[in-house]
């Protein structure tokens, strides 16, 4: 007798959340200083791979699959799927803020041409 081992090959959240590849953890500054294990700051940086039905048809929610976006990782799900596992499902009231390239050269406020 053989076992069929179950095999998932997409992950869809569901209500309001989307799925995060977390970004790794900065192992050095920008400056090129390496930073000890023991100093680790956390990382909740990611990219949302996957975002739910309910997100996806809210014209108030400004989050879009492949957003890079910063989320608090309290109440972020981790998702057993890989032994090096960065996978997320987090709720979108725990998105902070999403990361935007800014298309051209913007006016201020009251500038005038």
């Amino acid at each position: 007798m053989t076992t069929k081992k179950n095999t998932f090959e997409t992950i869809e959240p569901v209500g309001a959340r989307v799925l995060v590849l977390k970004d790794e953890p900065k192992r050095e500054t920008k400056g090129g200083i390496a930073l000890p294990d023991a100093s680790e700051i956390p990382t909740i940086t990611g990219r949302i791979v996957s975002i739910s039905r309910q997100v996806e048809h809210d014209q108030d929610m400004p989050l879009r699959q492949y957003d890079k976006i910063i989320f608090h990782p309290k109440n972020a799900i981790p998702v057993d799927f890989e032994p090096d596992n960065q996978l997320y499902v987090v709720p979108v009231e725990d998105v902070v803020a999403v990361f935007r390239k800014q298309s051209g050269p913007s006016k201020k406020t009251g500038e005038l041409e």
